[in-house]
């Protein structure tokens, strides 16, 4: 289930909500452009997914309704519209954006043309299909069920390649950008990171509560994983090691990076989508944009003692 999205260019947001409504927002401001509807009608129930595709110009959204719809960034039209015969969890596109891959309830993950509506291939399951996502070079699709697997399928002709196994239900999967990693997570309270090749199992990341969603960052060295402790966590991925966590009231039900990323974007049951910095670098950077002047070389001792002194923002002046 993927409720948020960055435009390819990070100035846009996409969001799904419980209200039958995805909306799409200017990313630096928080202002919301526009709403996803069809004449003035939104999805009939709840929207579960939202995803941009690769060149930004239309958002793929899936639903309690049992449709996945295409929809026009520039003015919200509905284009297309895709029949499940339940509800629509999860849609992705392929990376060249020729393809759309949607997961259901109706235990299919099915595979479409963007541009005619016509089914391309379908993907049985023993259970709900809750994630589909394509490999960066498009040539295979991985898919998340009930049945407590993750499967690798080839995007041609729908052999299935591989199974990932958990202890319960996998809730989500996604490669790595070099498409040599697969990371999962389940309801057995981990997020685990596995080796596509040999399918061994990499690295295991622990949860208090069962784990919803999990991203990697664009370089692959990091990975974003939300669950039903109301936090995001941050995780490196050579070492396993918890970097950072970002709060909210409610369960953190999505994350997502931005394609430099430098900022991550949360989406919670508090009803509220949050973008955050999270590198050094940055959180200097944007402090330093807030702060009228260094410290004082007084307010310096006062607080550092016999440290030397040093501008921690070079750019700014420092006060006599």
């Amino acid at each position: 289930m993927r409720g948020i999205a960055f435009s390819p260019d990070g100035q846009r947001l996409a969001t799904r909500s419980l209200d039958h409504l995805a909306r799409v927002w200017d990313a630096a401001s928080g202002r919301e452009l526009f709403r996803l509807s069809h004449e003035n009608r939104p999805h009939e129930n709840r929207v579960l997914a939202v995803v941009f595709s690769p060149d930004g110009r239309r958002v793929a959204t899936g639903s309690e309704d049992h449709t996945a719809r295409l929809w026009d960034v520039t003015s919200g039209r509905e284009l297309l519209r895709l029949a499940h015969e339940d509800a629509v969890w999860a849609v992705a596109f392929s990376p060249d954006g020729r393809l759309l891959a949607s997961a259901s309830q109706d235990r299919t993950a099915r595979l479409w043309d963007p541009a005619s509506g016509r089914e391309r291939l379908r993907l049985p399951h023993e259970g709900r299909v809750g994630d589909v996502v394509f490999s960066p070079d498009g040539q295979r699709l991985a898919t998340a069920g009930t049945d407590n697997t993750a499967r690798l399928w080839s995007a041609a002709g729908g052999q299935e390649l591989g199974r990932f196994r958990h202890d319960d239900e996998v809730r989500a999967v996604v490669f790595s950008p070099d498409g040599q990693r697969l990371a999962t997570t389940s309801s057995d309270k981990t997020a685990r990171l596995w080796d596509i090749v040999s399918g061994r199992e990499l690295i295991r990341l622990p949860h208090e509560n069962q784990v919803l969603v999990v991203v990697f960052s664009p370089d692959g060295q990091f990975l974003a994983t939300t669950s039903n402790s109301n936090t995001a966590r941050l995780w490196n991925t050579a070492s396993g090691q918890e970097v950072a966590r970002f709060p909210h009231e409610n369960t953190v039900s999505d994350v997502v990076f931005t394609r430099d990323g430098q900022r991550l974007a949360t989406a919670g049951a508090d009803k509220t989508a949050q973008i955050w910095i999270w590198q050094t670098k940055d959180l200097i950077t944007e402090a330093c944009k807030r702060l009228p002047g260094n410290l004082t070389h007084a307010e310096w001792r006062q607080s550092l003692d016999n440290e030397p002194y040093r501008a921690t923002c070079p750019e700014l002046t420092v006060p006599k």
